[in-house]
C-alpha cells in the first residue's frame, strides 16, 4: 500500500467582488502556481514578464508556454478573459507605471500586488569585490531584489490610495533574518527591502493599504530564481581551509545531485547568453570545475538556473502558494509572516541566541545610568 500525501486545499480570504492582482514576475515559478490558483478562484491577474529570462532556460520558458496553453484552453471559466501578462522589469520606473495602468484600464481597479521578483549573487563579501565584474553584479543584486519592489511599490501606491484600499505581498526569505555565509549581498539587499516595507507600512496604514511581508525558506526564492556565483577565492574560501558553511559549497552539492543536472550543464555551454555574462560549463574539460562543482568555476561568473523540472517546481513552492493565496487581500493581514517550520524554527534559534547575548552583556548596557548622570549634572549646574 502506497503513502499518499495529504495536500491541503487553497484557501482564499472572504472576499465579495472579484480582486485584480499585479505579479510583478508572472514567468517565475512562483508567479506562475500563484497566478492559476487565482484564476481557478475567479479573480484577475496581470503578470509582469521578461523575455531574457524565458529565453535564458529552456525549462523556465517550457514551464511558462505550458501555462499559457492551460490559459488559452480553458474556456469554460474565461480564465483568457481574466489574465493579461505584460512585459515588465521593474527595475525601470515608467514599466511599473505602465503596468499599472494596464491593470487599471483592463479590469477597472487594482487590489492586490505581489512583489515576488528575485536573483541570487553568491559568493564572499570579499569575492565580490574582485573585480568590476563582480562589482557590477552587486549593484545589479540590489537593483532587482530592492530598488525593483520599491518601484513597483511606488508605482502602485497613488491608485491604491485613490480607491482607499489595497495590498501589497513583499516576498523575500529567511536571510532577512539570518545572515548566511556566501550570501552577504543577497541577504542585505532583503534586509533593506524589508526595513523599507516596515516603514512604509506605517505611512500607508490611514489609507487602509496593508503591507505583509512574506519570509519563505531559503531555497525558495533562491532555487526558483537566477543564481550567479562569482569566481572563488582559493584556497582561503575553500571548504578545506574555511569551515564556514559557503552557500557556494551548499549549491553545488545540491545542483550536482539533481536529476537534470546533466541536461542543464550542456545548456549552459551551447545557449546563447549576454556578452556581459561569461559561463564556464559544469562538463568543461576543466579539472578544477568538475571538481569544485558547477558554481566553482575558477575563471567566469556562472549563471544558471537551478535545473528543476516542472513537478519539482511545483512541489518546491506549494507551501509558498498557499501563504500567498491565504494573506493576500486579507482584512486583517499579518505584517510579516514566516513560511514553514523550517523557516520559523531557524528564526526561533536565531532570536534565542540574540537574547542570551543580550542577558550576558547587559550589565554593559547598564554599566553608565544615563538618566541618573544627567540629573546629577544638572543639580550640581544649579547649586554652583
Amino acid at each position: 500500500m502506497t503513502e499518499t500525501t495529504n495536500i491541503p486545499q487553497i484557501r482564499f480570504p472572504q472576499h465579495g467582488d472579484r480582486r485584480v492582482w499585479l505579479i510583478s514576475s508572472g514567468d517565475s515559478p512562483i508567479g506562475l502556481s500563484v497566478a492559476r490558483q487565482v484564476l481557478a478562484h475567479g479573480d484577475c491577474v496581470v503578470s509582469g514578464v521578461v523575455p531574457s529570462n524565458i529565453v535564458r532556460d529552456e525549462n523556465r520558458r517550457t514551464y511558462f508556454e505550458d501555462f499559457l496553453a492551460e490559459v488559452e484552453r480553458d474556456e469554460d471559466h474565461g480564465w483568457k478573459d481574466r489574465f493579461r501578462t505584460f512585459l515588465l522589469d521593474i527595475r525601470k520606473m515608467g514599466e511599473c507605471q505602465a503596468a499599472v495602468a494596464e491593470a487599471v484600464n483592463l479590469f477597472g481597479r487594482l487590489d492586490i500586488v505581489l512583489c515576488c521578483t528575485s536573483q541570487a549573487i553568491v559568493g564572499s563579501v570579499e569575492e565580490l569585490s574582485a573585480s568590476p565584474r563582480t562589482l557590477s553584479l552587486v549593484r545589479d543584486q540590489f537593483e532587482t531584489n530592492y530598488f525593483g519592489p520599491v518601484n513597483i511599490i511606488k508605482a502602485a501606491l497613488p491608485q491604491l490610495r485613490s480607491q482607499k484600499g489595497g495590498h501589497f505581498l513583499v516576498l523575500t526569505g529567511i536571510t532577512a533574518h539570518l545572515g548566511t555565509p556566501g550570501l552577504g549581498v543577497y541577504c542585505a539587499s532583503e534586509w533593506a527591502l524589508e526595513g523599507f516595507c516596515d516603514s512604509i507600512a506605517y505611512e500607508v496604514a490611514p489609507f487602509n493599504i496593508k503591507v505583509s511581508i512574506l519570509q519563505c525558506s531559503m531555497e525558495i526564492c533562491i532555487l526558483t530564481n537566477l543564481i550567479s556565483s562569482v569566481p572563488p577565492i582559493l584556497p582561503a574560501y575553500s571548504a578545506s581551509e574555511n569551515n564556514a558553511p559557503l552557500f557556494r559549497n551548499i549549491l553545488d552539492g545540491l545542483v550536482s545531485r539533481l536529476p537534470q543536472a546533466s541536461v542543464a550543464s550542456e545548456s549552459i555551454t551551447s545557449s546563447e547568453t549576454p556578452a556581459t555574462i561569461a559561463i564556464t560549463s559544469p562538463n568543461s574539460n576543466s579539472e578544477n570545475a568538475e571538481k569544485l562543482g558547477p558554481f566553482s568555476s575558477l575563471q567566469e561568473v556562472v549563471t544558471m538556473y537551478a535545473p528543476f523540472s516542472a513537478a519539482h517546481l511545483e512541489a518546491l513552492t506549494l507551501e509558498t502558494v498557499h501563504a500567498i493565496t491565504a494573506i493576500g487581500g486579507h482584512e486583517n493581514p499579518p505584517s510579516r509572516h514566516i513560511i514553514g517550520q523550517e523557516g520559523v524554527a531557524a528564526v526561533k534559534e536565531k532570536l534565542k541566541t540574540v537574547s542570551e547575548e543580550l542577558e550576558d552583556f547587559v550589565q554593559s548596557s547598564y554599566s553608565v545610568n544615563i538618566h541618573e548622570s544627567t540629573a546629577e549634572e544638572e543639580f550640581n549646574a544649579d547649586i554652583m
